[in-house]
């Protein structure tokens, strides 16, 4: 390792909660530090004359930021003023409103089906009515907040959520329950754009009409082994990204239609939780990413 690499400093961004609550941050900072590079915690409301002294800043667990979205995202560009972002900024504003959905199945990509309600747009009961329900939830969210299921023929109470998100100001997401969800989800984890490890995970909206936002955000989260096809639609979910090169991480998270083909959920580019714990093979893939990025700063 170079001088410049091993003087060089890495911020491994987070929040008050997630210092408290992301059980990854510990090994990522160990592993990066037995690498020979130098990383702390910070948290991303820190002093903003803090990031001008590192040379890289990785978002990790800023798991308070949908709460003070705007806040963030101006807090997001500036820092990408005077170091090195990643993911960065102009994507984790894209990734920062599920709307991006909308985007990816215009270019293609399998997601789940998704009808988004703006603030003054008309609705109606035929907007709220699947064949095993609709999940409602905001296009502004993390950790399934104020997000809840509904069984069919309840639309009216699918419409009430949706009529209290709209009131709220913000933009209400309709997309129909896919049954094999009780199956598991996937979370599929790349590092530099090349797939690392998978898990699977049981599903979040056990009751239905219930808003829980206290939920186990990842429950009975283990090792899996993806298939073919769910690669697959992964990698041309990311390929879909309006962003040039390969992201330092992401995460895309799949479910099973009702035929069987993996559609997206979610991707996930700002602060997704990696379960590197559960993998440390992930782990030392993540090292070598966030090293060779270090690399091409110092270079």
């Amino acid at each position: 390792m170079s001088a410049a690499m091993s003087a060089a400093r890495i911020a491994i961004v987070t929040s008050e909660t997630g210092a408290d609550e992301d059980p990854d941050l510990p090994l990522v900072l160990t592993a990066l530090r037995a690498a020979g590079l130098s990383a702390e915690a910070v948290a991303w409301d820190a002093d903003p004359k803090e990031w001008k002294g590192f040379d890289l800043a990785v978002i990790r667990s800023t798991w308070d930021y949908v709460g003070r979205l705007q806040e963030f995202l101006a807090w997001a560009d500036a820092t990408a003023r005077v170091t090195r972002l990643w993911n960065p900024a102009p994507l984790v504003r894209w990734n920062s409103d599920k709307r991006y959905l909308r985007e990816l199945a215009e270019r293609g990509v399998p997601v789940v089906p998704t009808r988004f309600v703006e603030p003054g747009e008309p609705y109606g009961e035929e907007d709220f009515d699947a064949p095993h329900g609709v999940v409602v939830k905001p296009a502004v969210s993390a950790g399934a907040r104020d997000t809840a299921r509904y069984e069919p023929g309840r639309q009216a109470d699918a419409m009430g959520h949706a009529r209290m998100l709209l009131d709220q100001g913000r933009t209400a997401m309709v997309q129909p329950y896919l049954r094999r969800v009780e199956e598991g989800e996937r979370a599929l984890v790349f590092f530099s754009g090349t797939f690392s490890h998978a898990i699977r995970k049981q599903p979040v909206l056990t009751e239905a009409g219930v808003t829980d936002n206290f939920r186990v955000p990842h429950p009975g989260a283990a090792p899996y082994e993806p298939s073919e096809a769910e690669i697959s639609t992964a990698r041309q979910a990311l390929a879909a990204v309006p962003s040039p090169g390969d992201l330092l991480f992401a995460r895309v998270d799949l479910a099973l239609d009702e035929s069987g083909r993996p559609v997206v959920m979610e991707l996930e580019l700002i602060e997704p939780n990696l379960f590197l714990r559960l993998d440390p093979q992930g782990l030392e893939r993540f090292v070598e990413a966030v090293a060779a990025e270090v690399r091409h700063a110092t270079a």
